[in-house]
Parts: C-alpha cells; sequence; structure tokens
C-alpha cells in the first residue's frame, strides 16, 4: 500500500473543430511529489465532451486507488469547464428530477457522459472520498491547467507525448534513499532518485469511438516549478484614477430632476432591448454553426478584440462556449455551442 495519496488533479479537453478530433489530459498530483497522467482521443468529437471524458478518467482512476489502498479523504478537481463544474455540482441533481430533461424540457445534451460521471461521483462517496471540484481559468499559467492543454492537444491532433505514472516502487526507493543519506550524510549525497520507465499502451473497444493510445514514463514533480499568475485585459489588476473635467457644462437641478423623470426607465428598458437581440443573435450563430471572426465575437460581447484573443482557445461566455476553431489569413475563427442547463 503506498504512502502517498492523491492531493490535486487538473483534467482538460481540447477539440480540433466542434464537431471534430479531440483529446483529453489528466494530471494527478500525488502528496509525495509524484504525478500519473492520463489521456485519449476521439476522432470525431466536442470541446464538451472532451473536458467530460478527462474528468470521467480522473474519478475512474480515484475510485481505483480507494479501493486498493482504502484511502479517504478529499481531492481537489481543477477544471477550465464551467459547463463541466457547474452540471456535476449544480444541474445534474435536477437533471435527474425531471427525468435528464433540461429547463426547457429538451433531452440533456451529453446524457451518456453525465450518468458516468453520476455514478462515479457516488462510487467515490461510498468510498468516504469527496472531490471538491474547482474552476481554474485556462491559460493563466497554471502549470497544472497547462500540462493537460498540452496532454489533451496532442491527442487532439493524434501526436506522440510522454506522460508521468506514478510509482510506488520508485516512492520506496525514494525513501530508502533518504534513509541512507541520514544515516551517510557523505555519501552519495547529491545523487538524483533513477526514475523508472514503463510502458502502458491501451486501444479502445472497436464499437467506441474513443481510440486511446497512452505512453508513461516515471518522473518526479518539482516542488520548485513556479506558479505564475496574469491579469487579463478585462480584469485589469488596479482601478484608474477618476478626473473631474472643469470645462463641462454645470446641471441645473432642474435640468437633473427633467432627466430623471423620462431618461433613466427608458433607458434602461432600451439596453434590456438591445441585450435580447444580442443574446437572440448569439443564439442563432450557435444553432446554425456558423463561425465568426474575433473582431464579430467582440461586437457580441461588447468588449476589444484583444480581450477575445487573450482568453485562449475555450471558454465560457454566458449561454455559450466559445471554441477557437482555425486561423484564415490574418483571421481567427470561432465557434459558438450552447450550454444546456
Amino acid at each position: 500500500m503506498p504512502d502517498a495519496q492523491v492531493t490535486e488533479i487538473y483534467t482538460d479537453g481540447a477539440c480540433s473543430g466542434n464537431p471534430g478530433p479531440g483529446g483529453w489530459g489528466t494530471h494527478i498530483e500525488y502528496s509525495d511529489g509524484q504525478v500519473h497522467e492520463l489521456g485519449g482521443r476521439n476522432i470525431a468529437t466536442t470541446n464538451n465532451r472532451m473536458e467530460m471524458q478527462a474528468a470521467i478518467a480522473a474519478l475512474d482512476y480515484l475510485n481505483q486507488e480507494a479501493t486498493s489502498t482504502g484511502n479517504s479523504q478529499s481531492v481537489i478537481l481543477h477544471t477550465d469547464s464551467e459547463y463541466l463544474k457547474n452540471g456535476i455540482t449544480k444541474w445534474i441533481k435536477g437533471w435527474k428530477r425531471k427525468g435528464w430533461k433540461n429547463s426547457k424540457g429538451k433531452p440533456v445534451l451529453n446524457k451518456d457522459l453525465w450518468e458516468q460521471l453520476d455514478e462515479l461521483s457516488a462510487a467515490l462517496n461510498d468510498e468516504k472520498l469527496t472531490v471538491d471540484w474547482r474552476y481554474v481559468r485556462g491559460h493563466t499559467g497554471n502549470p497544472g491547467n497547462e500540462r493537460c492543454d498540452e496532454i489533451a492537444r496532442a491527442y487532439s491532433h493524434d501526436q506522440p507525448i510522454s506522460l508521468s505514472q506514478y510509482s510506488a516502487k520508485a516512492n520506496s526507493s525514494k525513501q530508502s534513499s533518504k534513509r541512507r543519506r541520514s544515516s551517510d550524510a557523505d555519501e552519495n549525497a547529491s545523487q538524483p532518485d533513477l526514475p523508472l520507465t514503463a510502458t502502458n499502451t491501451a486501444k479502445s473497444n472497436a464499437s467506441q469511438t474513443i481510440d486511446t493510445e497512452t505512453t508513461y514514463k516515471s518522473v518526479k514533480l518539482s516542488t520548485n516549478a513556479p506558479v505564475v499568475t496574469t491579469g487579463t485585459p478585462d480584469e485589469p489588476s488596479a482601478t484608474p484614477a477618476l478626473r473631474f473635467d472643469e470645462t463641462a457644462p454645470i446641471e441645473s437641478a432642474s435640468d437633473m430632476a427633467s432627466k430623471n423623470e423620462t431618461g433613466p426607465d427608458t433607458g434602461r428598458i432600451e439596453r434590456l432591448q438591445n441585450a435580447l437581440k444580442t443574446l437572440q443573435v448569439t443564439d442563432e450563430l450557435a444553432k446554425q454553426g456558423y463561425l465568426i471572426t474575433s473582431a464579430e465575437l467582440a461586437d457580441l460581447m461588447d468588449v476589444n478584440a484583444s480581450a477575445v484573443t487573450s482568453r485562449g482557445d475555450y471558454w465560457a461566455w454566458r449561454n455559450w462556449t466559445v471554441s477557437r476553431i482555425r486561423r484564415e489569413g490574418n483571421q481567427i475563427l470561432w465557434q459558438l455551442e450552447r450550454i444546456e442547463t
């Protein structure tokens, strides 16, 4: 039975097109500094399904660990998919109560994967192991999230990538090495542990669409890895100071009273009408699967184009997930997918 326990997990999915070839990655961190990584691909899928598949692999791995070791604790699972986090922590109870129908009475998308996540979560509860689901913003320098993104992209493009595998034997060797150093501090004090390597190639059943080819290589997770946090253009770290314009005309009390009688209510209604039109246009774009440019997407969101491109290749906005599909010349094309709650 290994001394180390799983402490944190990162999951991510990627898709070249929506739908299109996709991949998923799972990065599992142990208390002794080792990591274990999983990955797979699907030749015709969506971003949301790949995000969910990564989480399914994580929960399945946790169930196997809990069954074999008897470890019970709380594990933090990080995902950059609000669709996944909200679905498993909020929406799924209502879906099940309504017979897997959403708030509009329509069948829940990706029901097969939601059922797998639900079953795995229940099994973990039976083992007294809880999962703390947390949202992490993608492409902000978080090492675990960036690594999962790297794995998912490699699989989506069917490219080889070396993955880490936890090794209880390597952990035992590490502990023995520490004991030897404590008994004789001058002997081999600077010699690093030799990594063990193992290869595991698995292919899914031919009747399924997932084709997984995983190669593992044992490594140690550096405890000195830098954690980078960055701001975003639409979330600046400091608020600019307000300036008083001395040349601006000063309104009289009667002028302001006159405006308050007709302006604010009319303005609010117009803003709501404009917002409704924007949401309807966005919903139609998602329904038809149209690709739009960064500038067009920025117009929808009422932000600068730089605020769109800085968010990464896959993120959520209001009721939609936004996916970067491809580049045509100097234009980046995006696609919207409705999040069914």
